[in-house]
């Protein structure tokens, strides 16, 4: 399981899944802020027990500022193919009021899957509102869930 949320940035662009989300605030972060990439890569290597994003990739070290987390994402599967293993499927719920994640799911399936080389049947994206209850419902920013299935080989 992986987890990620970041705070709403009006000076940035919004990338979630690898796609610019367009008309929308963006995320803080040291990265490019995706926070559905990043809960996917804790997500396959947490399911390896290989870490989290911040330990290969961490914020202190500026080679990764403003990183492409897509092409993080790509680092991290070479991780977990280094330990013998390899991601099955991936299931990602976003929360937020805004933006609607649907119209954006298929782009988002389609890059996660292609960074971690499996089909995309095999990634889902969904969004959730939080209600209008707490800071996601405030509109102040969002958080992503993951889960991934690995296997090895």
């Amino acid at each position: 399981m992986g987890y990620d949320s970041h705070r709403f940035d009006v000076d940035r662009p919004l990338i979630l899944g690898g796609v610019l989300i367009p008309d929308h605030a963006g995320l803080t972060g040291h990265s490019d802020g995706d926070a559905v990439a990043h809960a996917v890569i804790d997500a396959i290597l947490g399911a390896a027990a290989l870490g989290n994003v911040g330990s290969h990739f961490p914020p202190s070290d500026d080679m990764w500022k403003d990183a492409d987390s897509i092409e993080l994402l790509r680092a991290a599967v070479e991780v977990l193919r280094d330990a013998g293993r390899s991601v099955v499927n991936v299931d990602v719920t976003v929360v937020c009021e805004t933006p609607r994640i649907g119209p954006h799911s298929d782009a988002m399936r389609a890059r996660l899957a292609e960074a971690m080389q499996i089909p995309t049947e095999r990634v889902s994206i969904k969004g959730k509102t939080n209600e209008r209850m707490g800071w996601i419902g405030a509109g102040e920013g969002l958080a992503v869930h993951a889960v991934a299935l690995i296997d090895e080989g």
